[in-house]
């Protein structure tokens, strides 16, 4: 019999890679989203696989939703790939953020204790629980020091799931992802907004693309290689956390000139910064080594950031 999965958070840009994976794998494919009726998951349209999966409506922070929608399924693999995503929206919204996240991981991982069958459950961690490592790598290894109230979420949501992993035998995984793109992004993510604003002016808008800073760094990966690592961490044997990441890092300036000069565009003479983006606390520099993951799991990254800049621009739904 083909396996059963139920991803959670199935519409983001990550839960419709992933199903397109798993559909394709042969896997029965439930997606769960705060109002599967309300919902259009135009993402899912856009790959062509949402006729494949069957939709469910699941509250992460209503126990008794998981619990009713858990049962349901009666699901081999979870992954948790809901809650608030965006770490600028979680200055603006700490509440909601660290709720959604937390409360919301930790249902996910009781209900599976108290099923019969505890399914195997990988849960979305994130390299902004690093925080400043000073231009050093991290690792699996490398101490947190978050710096926004979403990478404090996230720091809150990988202890319960290594202490469910010790306390109760739950095969439970998290992936600490390193930023990962794709067209799916939404506008509000910076890297999307840098495709779309020049793909427009491109095309001959006037407008000019608004920045906050441009020194930081960060390591952008692919985000449909990315989700091949998360199905890799459920299946072997032992359950442990990997970092996930390119190994490759790039500033903001070289993925904004990366973009326009593909476009045959100048950068300096259609952007502009504007403090009003530049967030209270900021990691500056974010860099990764992925090695664990490329021996215990056989992945690594093929394409590198400004080859991920050129793919969105290639891609783009604009």
């Amino acid at each position: 019999m083909s396996k059963v999965a139920l991803i959670c958070g199935v519409s983001g840009q990550d839960g419709s890679y992933l199903a397109k994976l798993l559909i394709g794998k042969g896997y029965k494919v439930f997606g769960s989203s705060r109002d599967a009726q309300g919902s259009n998951f135009q993402n899912l349209s856009r790959l062509g696989i949402k006729d494949d999966i069957t939709f469910l409506s699941m509250v992460p922070d209503d126990f008794r939703s998981v619990y009713v929608a858990l049962r349901m399924c009666q699901a081999d693999e979870v992954y948790c790939l809901a809650g608030q995503s965006s770490v600028g929206l979680s200055f603006e919204q700490p509440a909601e953020t660290i709720q959604s996240i937390t409360l919301g991981a930790l249902n996910i991982l009781e209900v599976c204790r108290l099923l019969d069958t505890p399914p195997k459950v990988y849960y979305a961690g994130s390299s902004e629980c690093f925080g400043n490592t000073s231009g050093n790598t991290a690792n699996e290894t490398t101490p947190f020091s978050p710096q926004s109230p979403y990478a404090v979420a996230k720091v809150s949501a990988f202890w319960l799931v290594a202490n469910y992993r010790a306390a109760y035998n739950l095969f439970a995984c998290t992936g600490i992802l390193f930023n990962h793109e794709s067209p799916l992004r939404p506008s509000r993510f910076v890297t999307q907004k840098i495709i779309t604003t020049a793909l427009r002016i491109a095309a001959g808008s006037d407008e000019k693309l608004v920045l906050g800073r441009l020194d930081i760094s960060r390591d952008w990966g692919w985000a449909p290689e990315y989700v091949e690592a998360m199905w890799r961490m459920l299946q072997g044997t032992t359950p442990e956390d990997y970092v996930i990441a390119s190994g490759c890092s790039i500033t903001l300036e070289e993925f904004v000139a990366t973009a326009f000069g593909y476009l045959d565009l100048n950068w300096n003479d259609h952007v502009v910064q504007n403090d009003m983006f530049f967030r209270p606390t900021d990691v500056t520099i974010s860099r990764a080594n992925p090695e664990k993951a490329r021996v215990k799991l056989e992945w690594s990254s093929k394409i590198k950031a400004q080859d991920v800049v050129i793919n969105m621009l290639k891609n783009s739904n604009l």
